[in-house]
């Protein structure tokens, strides 16, 4: 019978040497897996970590190779591997997020072996993701394991496969349950299934292994259904030869059936099940990718906490441990293949490989629903024939492979809603920021409904969206200041504008937790993206996770906003408190403020007068919840953004009283004729800034070369309409450490001369 063995205790690693060993090292060093070699440096800013070839080794003993045949399962290397054994080449995967195995020659076995694995995350043009707003860490960060079968056996060879495949179609109140094993040398073998519903046997069937597909029938069969009652079956089968069981496999599913109106947005079972709920990437401080099934549950507790219905799996194929989390919480799941932010002609092969991969190895999870063919791929244009015709070919290569699930794309806001890419999938999302780069955030709302009114039978979904925050706070938050008080705005006001879009067939918050993007410089914390509603550490609850908090989970709660923000300077000041109970009823000091009744939104708004220091109560039923305010003469210093890479102080901006500075806004000086010449000196000055040391001298951000994109009227009018809400100060701090304190205060010193157009009264 199948003995799987793991085996990721007691390996060396070494970051030095150019190519693989011959016998085991001695001076390597020791580790146990799973593990990434940029845990710090991936993550502290600079984009300046290790991407190059790595190895590791170890030594295998005969007597673990059980088997007449024997494997190694990786789980992940990142994000190219060679296997090597005993000296020799056995494989090379390129894939840093999914499944392989390699079957070891059973000629080469020999009583002590030697495993070696180079794992390189060096960038190159074939394999992805290769530029995106994440660390792209290298190592073997998922388990290792032997696994040793009869020569006949559930298939191991077919990218990382399972070797059974489960297709549950529910009709009326039964399910028609289709299962098809895969049998490597199946002659003389019989294949042998049961369902269980428990210990409990629903069905069984038995069938050759040359032929080994049936379809049993689940009579009043135990739905799937969401968070509502996420039940599960199992399917073993059983791989007998000659009477005497030899191979043994199972997987759990889910008999369900869903579908998208592009008016009602998602049905599952036959009802309206709204789809809200965040993204998620795999991440964690110092450990990179290289996570424990401990940190997997945190993460889907607090997904479960915050009340989401549905997580995108970005962008990436996670652990096959958190997809069974999201099978047994009833999480409907994005999954996706890391073919991201730029197309590259020479990575069509990767595409396909990955994708064939993601849906083979999960193609039994019930929790997924959807299979994403990209994210934000057209930055650079949509209109690459190349580009068209890979999309084209994953979309048929999804359908060949699994005719019961829908395939969706995320799509920049630049993007044109015209454009021939977007109608590609089945259904559709945007990534948009307005309100956070650019725009206002009443702009999300019209957007929508622009594309409902233009494309109504074409479903529309929301696959990113967010703000960053960071421990800065202030009592008048403005788009930019990374404050928790304007990301607590932000998401109420998306919240409301959702909410009145039932036709929204998912939305998913950008992020749920704080992850490395070692590019960035921003907020105060270089190396990191803040939009997550909990901290990298998984340690504190943002505000805004308890705004989505009160508006989808049930479970009754009050919380007050702002606690970390104590000393306030004003006289009378704002106090939020977010609950779903229907009355509110806020104490200073154990005097009532007022009580309140909820309205359509979980969101109560106090106005507190702030006089020495204040205790702050609120209750709603039996719930309650505390928070302390200070009256003080000065703003505390500790609540305003630092960066370490600032080089001006908000003091030395000047802002005459009628004319523009940094401080202004593109949209305001774009209003007069001087304030547009001034902004094309500013553009100028940009690019070529962003322009030096690039290899082609064309402007480059976040490792992408600006000179590759392909501007059109569609991208030209997006853009103006995001980056009217941008100040300048704030362009320029988004781009890093790049320009003098001279050149910006020259700038500033440029606008000063620029008399404000006078606003209508």
């Amino acid at each position: 019978m199948r003995e799987i063995k793991n085996i990721n205790s007691s390996w060396l690693f070494s970051s030095t040497e150019k190519s693989a060993p011959s016998a085991l090292p001695t001076d390597w060093q020791k580790l146990d897996l799973p593990h990434t070699w940029n845990g710090t440096d991936g993550q502290d800013g600079g984009n300046d970590y290790l991407r190059q070839a790595c190895y590791y080794a170890k030594e295998i003993l005969k007597a673990d190779l059980t088997g007449e045949e024997n494997y190694v399962e990786f789980d992940a290397v990142n994000s190219s591997a060679e296997v090597f054994w005993n000296g020799a080449s056995l494989c090379v995967h390129h894939g840093g997020y999914s499944r392989f195995r390699v079957k070891i020659p059973v000629d080469s076995i020999k009583e002590s072996n030697l495993l070696v694995v180079c794992a390189d995350n060096s960038p190159n043009e074939e394999v992805y993701p290769q530029v995106a707003d994440f660390t792209f860490y290298g190592g073997i960060y998922r388990s290792v394991k032997l696994v040793c079968v009869n020569k006949s056996h559930f298939d191991l060879d077919y990218y990382g496969a399972p070797g059974i495949m489960v297709t549950p179609i529910v009709n009326g109140k039964n399910a028609d349950v289709t299962v098809e094993g895969f049998i490597t040398n199946p002659a003389g073998a019989e294949v042998s299934y049961k369902i269980l519903d428990g210990d409990t046997v629903v069905c069984e069937a038995t069938a050759s292994a040359d032929s080994a597909k049936v379809t049993m029938t689940i009579d009043n069969a135990h739905l799937w259904h969401g968070r509502k009652d996420p039940f599960l079956y199992t399917m073993e089968a059983t791989l007998t030869v000659n009477g005497e069981a030899v191979d043994f496999v199972s997987t759990r599913f889910g008999c369900r059936s869903f579908s998208v109106d592009p008016e009602k947005g998602f049905i599952l079972n036959g009802e309206e099940y709204p789809l809200r709920g965040v993204s998620r990437h795999q991440d964690y401080p110092t450990k990179g990718n290289a996570l424990s099934l401990e940190d997997h549950k945190r993460d889907i507790d607090l997904i479960m906490e915050v009340g989401a219905t549905t997580i995108r799996l970005a962008h990436y194929q996670h652990a096959q441990e958190f997809y069974d989390l999201c099978d047994e919480n009833g999480l409907v799941i994005w999954a996706e293949i890391p073919y991201i932010s730029r197309h590259m002609e020479g990575g069509y092969d990767n595409t396909i490989s990955q994708m064939k991969e993601l849906v083979a190895q999960n193609y039994n999870h019930a929790s997924i629903c959807f299979w994403g063919l990209s994210n934000e791929i057209t930055i650079a244009g949509a209109d690459d024939p190349h580009l068209i015709k890979n999309h084209k070919d994953l979309n048929k290569l999804v359908h060949d492979m699994d005719s019961t699930r829908l395939t969706t794309i995320a799509t920049v806001t630049m993007c044109s809603m015209d454009n021939e890419y977007v109608h590609i999938s089945d259904v559709l999302s945007y990534n948009h920021y307005f309100g956070w780069y650019g725009g206002t955030t009443d702009m999300n709302g019209k957007w929508f409904d622009d594309f409902h009114k233009k494309y109504p039978n074409k479903a529309i979904g929301l696959s990113e969206y967010g703000c960053e925050a960071l421990n800065w706070h202030t009592s008048e938050p403005s788009q930019g200041d990374y404050t928790e008080e304007y990301q607590s705005y932000y998401h109420e006001e998306l919240i409301k504008q959702i909410a009145e879009r039932p036709y929204i067939w998912a939305t998913h918050v950008w992020n749920m937790f704080d992850f490395a993007a070692d590019a960035r410089a921003e907020g105060g914390e270089n190396g990191m993206n803040h939009k997550g509603l909990v901290t990298f550490d998984r340690q504190y609850k943002k505000d805004s996770f308890y705004a989505y908090k009160a508006w989808l989970n049930p479970e009754p709660m009050v919380h007050i906003c702002s606690k970390r923000y104590i000393d306030r300077v004003e006289d009378v000041t704002k106090v939020t408190v977010y609950s779903n109970c229907n009355e509110v009823e806020l104490f200073a000091n154990g005097v009532s403020v007022g009580k309140q009744t909820k309205g359509q939104f979980p969101f109560f708004y106090f106005e507190v007068k702030n006089e020495g220091e204040t205790t702050l109560e609120a209750k709603a039923g039996d719930l309650t919840d505390t928070a302390t305010i200070r009256k003080v003469d000065t703003p505390n210093e500790e609540y305003i953004m630092k960066e370490e890479n600032q080089v001006i102080n908000w003091f030395e901006i000047t802002t005459p009283v009628g004319y523009y500075s940094i401080n202004d806004t593109i949209g305001d000086i774009m209003s007069t004729l001087k304030g547009k010449i001034a902004l094309i000196k500013v553009l100028l000055l940009i690019k070529n800034v962003m322009s030096q040391g690039t290899k082609d001298g064309k402007a480059e951000v976040m490792g992408f070369s600006l000179g590759k994109i392909k501007v059109n009227k569609s991208m030209i009018d997006s853009l103006l309409g995001m980056v009217k809400g941008f100040t300048i100060k704030r362009a320029f701090m988004m781009m890093g450490n790049k320009f003098t304190k001279e050149q910006i205060l020259e700038v500033n010193a440029n606008l000063n001369k620029i008399k404000k157009k006078a606003k209508k009264k």
